[in-house]
């Protein structure tokens, strides 16, 4: 099966696009794994596919209407909730593809509805709505659990396992930005051990969906080092929910202003929030890498999985 497909990055974070406005064929878990994968596939972090809403969706999403659909499959097959770096490149896509001329459009995900725009410099601003702090939202089980009170945060003690006998505890910051994120506060970001604790933190057994692992340094009230271990995907170059999710957990501890620019490892994203009640805006780059049309093996080495459509 042929797929066209676009390769996009936004600050490192790097996508494969995918137009499904007028449809497409069944894709296996087996295949979304080689498509994603750097060394028999084209390589990803996330896939993103762009859909039309169908009309129930239109009219579920009030007067001002609806655009598109966005979803997203993780490296792993594994389709998730929200990806703010891939909601930049969604909307540079749609552009210039031709799908729409409009430069603020509204977008449907699996976390809510989103609204993107087009910034006259070239950038694009993603209104990511608002975060939330409630543990059942992630969803984080708090059962026997004592949380330390920062400013307006709650840190939650994580007891992590790095080998029998070994046992420590890490303090994290809880976010929702549609998918889930365990926020903790590091001295030096480039020393943290986000490969080890990252993965420990993703499949504790208090996070049943898995969670995004953030190791925030603050550098000055107005920037922070961040590093982010993403559920399904490891370690990437940056993290556009990730920064929100540190940026808006800084806020509310009260070591961060209303506006952050966040240093990936790939690049700087800027983080906007007024506070509780408030959207979080989030902007930075979006590249197109280049377009390509790939044949898809009906039975990829190495995976197994049923269709996801």
């Amino acid at each position: 099966m042929k797929l066209r497909l676009t390769k996009m990055h936004g600050a490192g974070n790097d996508f494969v696009v995918i137009d499904a406005t007028r449809g497409m064929p069944p894709v296996s878990l087996a295949q979304w794994r080689w498509l994603a994968d750097r060394h028999v596939g084209v390589g990803a972090d996330q896939i993103l596919i762009v859909e039309r809403p169908t009309a129930e969706q239109v009219a579920a999403a009030g007067p001002e209407g609806l655009d598109f659909v966005y979803r997203i499959i993780n490296a792993d097959g594994i389709e998730v909730e929200q990806c703010g770096n891939g909601a930049r490149c969604f909307v540079r896509f749609v552009h210039e593809q031709g799908l729409t001329d409009r430069d603020r459009i509204r977008v449907l995900t699996r976390g809510g509805i989103i609204s993107p725009r087009l910034l006259p410099d070239g950038g694009v601003e993603v209104n990511m709505g608002e975060p939330s702090f409630d543990p059942g939202r992630l969803p984080f089980s708090t059962r026997g659990l004592v949380p330390r009170q920062q400013g307006q945060a709650m840190l939650w003690p994580l007891a992590l396992e790095a080998s029998p006998g070994e046992v420590f505890t890490r303090e994290v910051a809880l976010v929702s930005m549609g998918n889930p994120h365990a926020v903790q506060v590091v001295e030096d970001v480039k020393q943290a051990p986000v490969q080890t604790e990252g993965r420990l933190i993703e499949l504790h057994p208090r996070f049943p969906a898995r969670v995004n692992a953030g190791f925030m340094q603050v550098l000055s009230r107005g920037e922070i080092a961040l590093r982010v271990f993403e559920r399904g995907a490891g370690e990437t170059l940056a993290c556009g929910t990730g920064a929100c999710a540190a940026a808006v957990a800084g806020m509310q501890q009260g070591l961060l202003d209303h506006e952050v620019r966040v240093r990936a490892l790939g690049g700087t994203l800027t983080i906007r929030w007024e506070g509780p009640g408030s959207p979080v805006f989030l902007a930075g780059p979006a590249v197109t890498v280049f377009s390509t049309e790939v044949e898809l093996p009906d039975d990829p080495p190495g995976a197994d999985g049923e269709a996801l459509r």
